[in-house]
């Protein structure tokens, strides 16, 4: 740990010399900017200051000024964020957060479940960052707002609202692994109406799945097509109507395991993902002290994966035959209605309750002919205060019961405080909370493989941190300790039977820091120091590495140009729950340009892993090696 602390010391004292605060070179101060607001810490705008939770943002602007293309690449650079993905573009690609597993993440679209009702995680392989306004990462437990797979924490994805004047644009895109993306977009609005909406097209055809350094000879391409619009109407007495699309059309091509477990050049094998996620919320005061948001929202995905007509074991060279060949077809669906209403009491408490309804559905007609459809349903009633003292201090509290019809009630309860002394731009924060996830379709009802007796898996967690500002707030100082305690989990027992006997620990700290040094330079760090526990077995729990650091510099070297980079470092692991397979640490440099020929014409470029570094994520996966991208971006 002291390694990776001096390395981000040694970096923030030299950016500080050769940067110094604008106070230090006499320059004036840019002009005051809004404070940033955040909605899923407590589900109403607080603005950051007045946070008292463990949040994130990353910004749509950050993420097309870096010309980052998917959702996955950005969290890759977030703090105490794990990512591992099993290949190239396309393939299966999951996040934890502070230790926890992928399953115990909840994420969400503009208030539509993404999280798998069948697999319990999200995958990520074919979320675009196109038309994304931003992203809230929320560390910690949040069942008592969010209800189940909230355990570790919440990533909150929003689509962009249309603003100012009608514009539009497109762009096209070349590089490397034969990879071309083009797309377009419109954005503003009228009288009262505002729309948002893109729609891109990304072909990649040169990148093996499995390793290509273990001998992997086939290139398996990903083809994805994507839309998304956000349009919102403005009502009288300042109400609001928003409805949300985003549809995507993939193809990838996968490869797999032998019997023996050995990893395989599987010849053929395909996955084709539909996925239409919708969302609609009405927001509307009902007095001066009372308001209401109500929030329909319905998640379809139609996966098809054919496991291939041969394969080739890596080890022996030895193609095989798979015969009978086979497939697997999963139409899932999640469905969530949500309404909520907020009372003002006065300026210091805001009372926040509501009631949601969760349904999860699945069909698999590869696994049987009768009685296909499984459905997990739950309804929920939340409550929470918040109370604000002169600004000063802070403090929330809530409680939130959920009903499921297949195996009862889970109980949740959270509370933070915060205390923030202004005159030294000094914040203290703290948080306990409970937590649960609920078993899957597939842990209750898989046929011959499931549990239908499952409870919820069930979390305990705390954290206490500090937040610093200097220099007339240029730089912001972020530090934490965090605990996590998790029992009842669901793991497999020796005839692959799902049953609640996992307990795990997982605990660490979080450092960071944002600098605005000049008015065109800005420079951001964070590292995590994660220690996690299997407490059955002693060992450490699978592919959560001890350290994730990661860091960033953004400088505007002249008015049209500017230039970015990125550093990712992700520590020793081990891939198994055995721990017999141990992972080595590696570190990524990516970076990125972009230059304004005119006000309509850009020209732009980006390099991943700068240094060609040989690494792997998932043990016999593959990971880009040194890519180089250029494009064209046009805006009228």
């Amino acid at each position: 740990m002291s390694r990776f602390c001096s390395v981000f010391a040694r970096l923030f004292i030299f950016t500080f010399i050769l940067f110094p605060p604008l106070s230090v070179l006499g320059e004036e101060p840019p002009p005051q900017v809004l404070e940033e607001v955040v909605v899923t810490a407590t589900k109403t705008p607080v603005p950051v200051s007045q946070l008292t939770s463990a949040v994130e943002v990353i910004r749509g602007e950050e993420l097309e000024q870096k010309k980052i293309k998917t959702i996955i690449d950005a969290l890759r650079l977030a703090q105490s964020v794990m990512v591992t993905q099993n290949g190239g573009p396309g393939t299966l690609a999951t996040v934890g957060i502070r230790g926890a597993s992928t399953a115990q993440t909840l994420v969400l679209m503009d208030g539509t479940i993404l999280n798998s009702p069948t697999a319990g995680q999200f995958d990520f392989a074919n979320l675009t960052t196109d038309n994304i306004e931003r992203i809230e990462i929320l560390r910690g437990a949040q069942s008592m707002l969010w209800g189940s797979d909230a355990m570790g924490g919440v990533i909150n994805i929003i689509t962009k609202k249309g603003t100012g004047a009608p514009t539009g644009g497109a762009f096209h895109e070349y590089g490397s692994i034969v990879t071309v993306r083009e797309g377009a977009h419109v954005s503003g609005t009228k009288g009262p109406f505002d729309l948002s909406a893109a729609v891109t097209q990304w072909d990649t055809n040169g990148f093996s799945a499995v390793n290509f350094r273990r001998g992997a000879t086939e290139r398996d391409g990903f083809h994805n097509f994507q839309t998304s619009a956000r349009a919102g109407v403005t009502l009288p007495n300042d109400g609001r109507l928003d409805f949300n699309l985003r549809w995507w059309k993939s193809h990838v091509d996968i490869d797999g395991f032998t019997l023996a477990g050995g990893p395989a050049d599987v010849f053929g094998a395909k996955t084709l993902d539909h996925r239409l996620i919708l969302s609609g919320s009405y927001d509307q005061p009902v007095t001066s002290w009372w308001s209401q948001k109500l929030t329909l929202a319905r998640d379809r995905e139609f996966a098809f994966t054919f496991f291939g007509t041969a394969q080739r074991d890596l080890s022996t060279g030895v193609v095989t035959p798979i015969s009978p060949t086979f497939t697997s077809d999963l139409e899932t669906l999640n469905h969530r209605i949500e309404w909520q209403h907020n009372f003002q009491i006065g300026k210091p408490l805001l009372l926040t309750a509501g009631y949601q309804f969760r349904e999860g559905v699945a069909d698999s007609p590869s696994f049987s002919t009768t009685s296909r459809s499984k459905v997990i349903s739950s309804h929920a009633g939340f409550a929470e205060a918040q109370v604000n003292v002169l600004d000063r201090v802070l403090f929330t509290g809530g409680v939130r019961q959920d009903s499921y019809n297949a195996f009862g009630d889970a109980t949740t309860y959270r509370i933070t405080g915060g205390y923030l002394l202004k005159e030294t731009g000094t914040k203290f924060r703290g948080s306990y909370a409970t937590g649960f996830r609920a078993p899957t379709i597939n842990d209750l009802f898989f046929p011959g493989f499931s549990n239908p007796n499952l409870k919820p898996e069930k979390s305990k967690s705390m954290d206490l941190g500090v937040d610093q500002k200097l220099f007339q707030d240029k730089l912001l100082l972020t530090g934490g300790f965090f605990w996590n305690r998790f029992r009842n989990l669901i793991q497999l027992d020796q005839n692959f039977i799902p049953q609640n006997v996992g307990n795990a620990l997982t605990h660490g700290w979080e450092v960071g820091f944002q600098y605005a040094a000049l008015k065109n330079l800005e420079l951001r760090g964070q590292y995590s120091w994660i220690l996690t526990r299997n407490l059955d077995t002693g060992g450490r729990l699978a592919r959560r590495p001890v350290d994730l650091a990661s860091a960033g510099l953004s400088y505007q070297l002249i008015d049209p140009l500017r230039f970015n980079l990125e550093y990712r470092l992700v520590g020793g692991r081990v891939n198994d729950t055995a721990n017999t397979q141990k992972m080595p640490s590696f570190d990524v440099v990516n970076v990125s340009a972009t230059y304004n020929v005119t006000k309509q014409w850009q020209i732009f470029g980006r390099i991943d892993n700068l240094f060609d570094k040989d690494y792997e994520e998932v043990l016999f996966f593959g990971t880009p090696t040194r890519s180089v991208f250029a494009g064209v971006k046009f805006t009228y």
